[in-house]
């Protein structure tokens, strides 16, 4: 029987080896330690926007040299220790109430149900995610940039902090704070499960408050952004004022959209 002889690897080649070796196992245990529920916002500062003919009734605030300079002046809001006190004091019984009332409007007409799995998006100290639970919708979150246990936990709606598929109703009045409205809209679909529900509150105006990110001057917009879902009911009597601290009685017209997702995403 003929032996086969392997000839030993150069000594200058052993240290290269090992290297490329540790090199490799590092790269697969990084790649694998990343879950879904803990993926780091990494958005460019300019990604590029939908082509859309009616995309100049939707235009986004310039102004921000990166996307953390974008995150800073949102915390400059959600941290104001005047407006959190006025949040967790003065407005909690009001918002509160006005959100349960328009949520049981919402199951009224089977867009919310109790065995709904919710989320509330831009929830800041939570008042939206106490109303869907004094409705009899207990099993209701949300997100915001900075938590407020145990309502809210923290995540960032242009890259949502959920599997896919997570949740049956998802709700915010927050659109107008997304630097980028088709990511806002892409995670809402992407983390709603097939046949479930979004429902929006947008702000048509020449000019929203101070923190927004874009400005919506048409409804059509909105519309376009949602490519995986129909649109099923708009009302125009929103009680905006209840639902915002920061507007003024008359000072922008507030609509409210309720969506269903068609089918699963191919995210």
């Amino acid at each position: 029987m003929t032996t086969i002889t392997i000839p030993k690897l150069p000594l200058l080649l052993k240290p290269f080896f090992l290297s490329l070796f540790f090199s490799l196992f590092f790269l697969l245990f990084l790649a694998f330690s990343q879950t879904p529920h803990h993926r780091k916002t990494t958005l460019p500062l300019t990604p590029t926007p939908p082509s859309k003919s009616s995309s100049h009734d939707l235009r986004i605030r310039p102004g921000y040299s990166s996307y953390d300079t974008y995150i800073q002046r949102q915390l400059n809001k959600t941290l104001n220790p005047k407006l959190r006190k006025i949040w967790t004091t003065r407005d909690w019984d009001r918002k509160v109430r006005v959100f349960a009332n328009f949520f049981q409007s919402l199951k009224q007409r089977n867009l919310l149900s109790n065995d709904s799995k919710a989320l509330s998006i831009g929830a800041r100290v939570g008042q939206e995610v106490a109303a869907l639970k004094a409705v009899g919708v207990s099993d209701a979150v949300g997100i915001d940039l900075v938590p407020y246990p145990p309502l809210v936990v923290k995540g960032d709606f242009h890259a949502q902090p959920f599997e896919n598929g997570t949740f049956d109703f998802e709700f915010s009045n927050v659109f107008d704070h997304a630097l980028y409205p088709w990511k806002f809209v892409g995670e809402i679909e992407r983390t709603l499960k097939a046949g479930g529900i979004c429902v929006l509150h947008v702000a048509i105006s020449r000019r929203a408050d101070k923190y927004s990110a874009n400005d919506l001057y048409s409804l059509k917009p909105l519309v376009e952004l949602f490519k995986m879902s129909e649109l099923v009911d708009v009302r125009k009597d929103v009680d905006g004022f209840g639902l915002d601290t920061e507007m003024k009685p008359g000072r922008r017209r507030v609509v409210s959209f309720s969506f269903i997702k068609l089918a699963d995403s191919l995210f």
